[in-house]
């Protein structure tokens, strides 16, 4: 239809229509501005957009790498869960691998985005690696080191806004139990150690390497009894969480070890943390200057994790108790330094021990006589493990796993029988087991080896210290200890002192 240019109006019409609106419109403008106050114009503007504008149905969670200058677990845990959910669409990746790890590292290189699910909600992560302005330097506080940030790395997830409820009470700490399990399968025990001794003024340290100690309860030299003691106490530990919650007790647990040298108290926690998947860190209190330093200590330990003090009874002088001690005091530190007994047991069994979950604490000792008996009580060393002389039925462990020899060779009972009247531990008779490759040499070269020590054992007088490795024993003890090969003392009471009868 063709429209006829004279049945517009002329132009001095339009222009002059358009000069009053705009006047009416200034005119409203400025008695809004007189009349209402600016943070009412704000909020009915405000009200203005929400009712025009689309309603919002996606929402959108943000999880940073770190939280000021901590690590944000949260974040951690989305990264080990979906590395595992990987599809083939995911373009960039970066895969790394230390030496001595078991297998490769593999984390995102750049953006990407991974879809999911959950109970019928549908979800997309999108990993965001921005680079930094200008790079900066943050102090870590889990670890106190000092970190260079030059990327801003997050995670977005984004779903229906329906499902809020369930992405935040559900999914989310799903996603944290599913990275411990992921962790806990390719984790790797550590073991750490202080470092830099002389300069603990104010922080502390660990040092870590991976622990490649092949010890398992299979190749331990002890009685099988006592092994699976040990066995199934740690195993109740480990599933005690919420009755040690229950019953209102720091979810930890302590061991002393204590036999002569070389009856393998330091491949028993290697096993121990083999076992379990726990790391150790090796705590030399001399390295400790006051009792505050061994509460930064342990804060510095991480859950699921062994501290081990070794030879308690030579590391530190604990004022307060071994005054009389003064004659041994050669194996001592000076006691300038305000690390105390109350301060040990403080850190052990006091407030500071209850910052942490699932640890264990292992003493161990040549001599437990030394010991102060406030240390000895249940709740502070739990379990007393008594590492004892070989046996004939450790010697037959030994031999299975070193020669592959079974029990039914008739020289193990010739061992045997020597083993039973003499005290050898068994670092001993492992390393003539390991003079030779050939079976039968190895075995007469341990009958002969007990032979000697039997002739040596009998040119003793009876009354005289027994001498054993620098460890001096009483004799009419050490008979009592050679009876009862294994006693261990339990908070619950166990008594098998006469498993090896």
């Amino acid at each position: 239809m063709a429209v006829s240019m004279s049945s517009m109006p002329p132009a001095s019409s339009i222009f002059a229509m358009y000069a009053s609106v705009s006047a009416f419109i200034m005119l409203i403008q400025t008695m809004l501005n007189q009349l209402v106050p600016r943070q009412a114009q704000h909020y009915l503007l405000d009200l203005l957009r929400r009712y025009f504008s689309p309603r919002a149905t996606r929402a959108t969670v943000v999880i940073e790498e770190r939280d000021g200058m901590s690590s944000n677990e949260v974040y951690s845990a989305a990264e080990t869960y979906l590395c595992s959910q990987l599809k083939p669409d995911v373009q960039r990746l970066k895969i790394s691998k230390r030496f001595k790890d078991p297998s490769l590292s593999i984390r995102f290189a750049k953006c990407e985005r991974i879809a999911d699910t959950h109970d019928g909600a549908a979800l997309e992560w999108r990993f965001v690696n921005e680079e930094r302005r200008k790079t900066s330097k943050v102090i870590d506080e889990d670890t106190d080191n000092v970190l260079v940030e030059s990327e801003k790395k997050y995670f977005e997830l984004s779903f229906d806004n329906k499902f809020r409820d369930k992405v935040l009470n559900s999914y989310l700490p799903l996603i944290l139990e599913r990275a411990k399990v992921i962790r806990a399968e390719k984790k790797v025990v550590k073991l750490h150690t202080l470092a830099c001794a002389a300069s603990y003024a104010s922080s502390f340290v660990w040092d870590s390497i991976n622990l490649e100690h092949p010890s398992t309860f299979q190749t331990l030299a002890m009685e099988p009894e006592m092994k699976q003691k040990i066995v199934d106490d740690l195993d109740r530990f480990v599933r005690r969480k919420e009755f040690y919650r229950r019953v209102g007790r720091a979810w930890k647990r302590g061991y002393l070890l204590y036999g002569p040298p070389g009856t393998g108290k330091s491949s028993l926690i290697a096993a121990m943390a083999n076992y379990l998947k726990f790391d150790i860190y090796d705590l030399e209190l001399t390295n400790v200057k006051r009792d505050s330093d061994l509460r930064k200590v342990l804060l510095r330990t991480a859950n699921r994790s062994i501290l081990v003090i070794e030879d308690i009874d030579c590391t530190v002088e604990l004022p307060e108790r071994k005054a009389a001690a003064a004659a041994d005091s050669h194996c001592y530190r000076p006691r300038d330094h305000q690390f105390t007994l109350s301060g040990l047991l403080n850190f052990i069994d006091g407030l500071w021990s209850s910052c942490g979950d699932e640890r264990i604490i292992v003493f161990t000792t040549n001599n437990k006589d030394k010991l102060d008996p406030a240390l000895l009580r249940p709740g502070r060393m739990d379990m007393h493990i008594h590492m004892s002389y070989l046996t004939p039925d450790g010697f037959n462990l030994l031999a299975s796993t070193y020669l592959d020899v079974q029990g039914d060779d008739p020289r193990l009972s010739e061992i045997g029988d020597l083993i039973k009247g003499k005290n050898v531990t068994p670092a001993e008779v492992a390393e003539e087991l390991m003079k030779c490759d050939d079976v039968d040499s190895s075995l007469d070269g341990v009958v002969n080896f007990l032979k000697s020590r039997t002739n040596n054992n009998n040119n003793r007088n009876d009354g005289k210290i027994i001498k054993d490795e620098g460890i001096e024993v009483d004799k009419a003890k050490h008979e009592d200890i050679r009876a009862k090969q294994v006693v261990v003392d339990d908070i619950d009471h166990i008594d098998i002192s006469n498993v090896t009868n």
